[in-house]
Formats: C-alpha cells, structure tokens, sequence
C-alpha cells in the first residue's frame, strides 16, 4: 500500500477534478499491473490497472488500492466497484474509504456482496497522497500550503522591499517544483501589484503544469487571475484540491489567523538582513501558551546552501 501511494503522486495535480488514486495489482509476490488516476479523472485507477488482465491471473491476484472504488456511475464512467466485481481478483486492500456520500462504504460493500474479501487499512500513506481531496470532502475548502523564504533573522526582504533573491536557485527550483503539484497558486494584492509575480513553472518540461492565479483582493480581478476578497474564500474556487499560498506577509498571516494552513514550507538562506520586512504580520496571538502544540515537522533537507523544512498542522 506504502507503494501505491507513492505511485499516487503521479496524478496530481492532474486528475482534478477527481483524486489522485493509484491501484497495484499483486501475483504470487509480485507487483504486475499498476495504475493511477488519469489527466481529467478517467479513466480511474482500478480501471487501468486491471485492463488486460488474464482471469485466470485475476483469480489469484490481489488489487491495492488507495481510496475505496467508487459505488456510483457517472456519465463519464462506469463504477470502479463493478469493474472490480467483473474482473473478481481474489481479494481488494483498501488504503482509505472515500468520504464521498456517493461511496461511502458503498464500494466495499459491493465487493464483499460479491464475494470478495476485502480488507481496509485506514493507511496514513493513502491519506497523505489523498490529502487535497480528503480536505475538500471534509472541510469544504482545499488544502492549503504556506510557502515562506526568509532569511536566518526571518526577514523576506530588505527594507525597501527589494526580495529577489533571498534563497538560491536549488531552493527556487524546489519551489518550481511544488507549484507543479498545485491545482492553484495565491498571493496578496499587495505582492502582486507591488512584485507582477508570474507565479508559473518554470522547469524544463512542466511548463504545462502551471496553476491557477489567485489574488486576494476585494478589487477586481486582475487580468488571468481570479480574486477571492478573504481567505475563507477559498472554498469557492472550484475543483481546486491544493492550493499553495505565496504571500506576502499579510496574507500569509491572514491564512495562519484563519487556521487555514495545513502545511507549512518554510526555506531558510544562510543570510541576515536586520531591519527589513519581516515573514508574517499580525497573528492575533493573546498569549505564547496559544502558539506551541500547533505544528510537527515532517521533511527537512539542505537545498543546495538554503534549509528547507515543511511543518503539518496538528488537528
């Protein structure tokens, strides 16, 4: 299952509007057909995996899969459920039930009515690879990245705003890449009409995988962005699973105050600036007590002279 959810990240963020889910299917020890959500969302993970599958192989085959196959036929097609029950591999591991009312069990259920063991795992794997669309389904909103770059003294820039470039071209790189595995990209008016950001990738070959501009801002819109007037807003931005958070100071302190933040990256340059601007504004913190318990690191490592570490939220 540790292996599908790896695999899962091949989908993202290109299977929106659906979940980026990958299936493995296991013969006699080995792994030998595997499949993850496709550009658009169809076909779905089960479905690639299990085509051209012989049925005596089938018969004695194992399906993994990250989220439980769907229970419901749309017209874009079939239910995985009844794929499953059609191809009847001996047996189906659930990394995660899917919080969609429209499974919800359902598919297990199927599956078991139709002679097939199943087993569900509740795997912490197959929740990190599901995260964008387990937050939408349960909180309502995408999940939600903070990106911050500072210097040692926790400044993003001199006094006089200049901020190209605080970290060097490992880490921007880094960042590149992070963006690619975001459906959209926001930064505060204030940023955006003081810097022009072009907020693309800029890697050879993912060029394509640019997200969408969002500008928070009560203004209008600016020309190829949308503008949401409030970090709660977010919910409304449609089909949008991750959502990487820019800057600058005052967004990202408006996001932190909102409790928003369900990830943090934070890079670090081996400089410091003394007076400059600082990462954050205002927190609406009363007291220091409210501040510890709130985050637990989850990756850190050394891009080139910069340190990158990346915090999750506690919930």
């Amino acid at each position: 299952m540790a292996a599908a959810a790896r695999l899962a990240a091949r989908a993202r963020p290109l299977s929106r509007p659906n979940p980026g889910v990958a299936a493995l299917v296991v013969h006699e020890a080995r792994v030998i057909a595997r499949g993850w959500t496709a550009a658009g969302g169809r076909p779905h993970a089960e479905a690639a995996a299990l085509a051209g599958l012989a049925p005596e192989v089938l018969a004695r085959a194992t399906l993994y899969v990250t989220l439980e196959p769907c229970a419901h036929v749309s017209e874009r097609g079939p239910a995985c459920a009844d794929l499953i029950l059609a191809a009847k591999p001996s047996r189906v591991v659930i990394g995660q039930i899917d919080p969609d009312p429209r499974t919800a069990g359902q598919g297990k259920a199927r599956l078991e009515a139709g002679g097939i063991a199943v087993t569900v795992l509740d795997d912490a794997a197959s929740a990190a690879s599901l995260a964008g669309f387990l937050t939408r389904q349960r909180l309502g909103r995408p999940r939600v990245t903070l990106k911050l770059a500072t210097s040692l003294d926790g400044c993003i820039a001199l006094a006089d705003g200049t901020s190209q470039w605080i970290t060097g071209e490992a880490a921007r790189a880094h960042v590149h890449a992070h963006r690619a595995r975001h459906d959209a990209i926001l930064v505060g008016g204030g940023t955006w009409r003081a810097d022009s950001p072009q907020l693309d990738v800029r890697l050879p070959g993912l060029e394509a995988r640019s997200p969408q501009r969002v500008v928070l801002t009560r203004g209008s819109a600016p020309e190829g962005t949308t503008a949401l007037p409030a970090p709660e807003a977010i919910a409304t931005l449609d089909g949008v699973q991750y959502l990487y958070v820019e800057g600058g100071a005052e967004t990202a302190a408006a996001f932190l105050a909102a409790d928003l933040v369900d990830e943090l990256h934070l890079y670090t340059a081996p400089i410091l600036i003394g007076d400059g601007k600082r990462a954050l504004g205002a927190l609406g913190l009363a007291e220091l007590p409210q501040a510890h318990g709130r985050w637990h690191l989850a990756e850190r490592r050394q891009l080139g002279s910069d340190a990158f570490a990346a915090y999750l939220r506690n919930r």
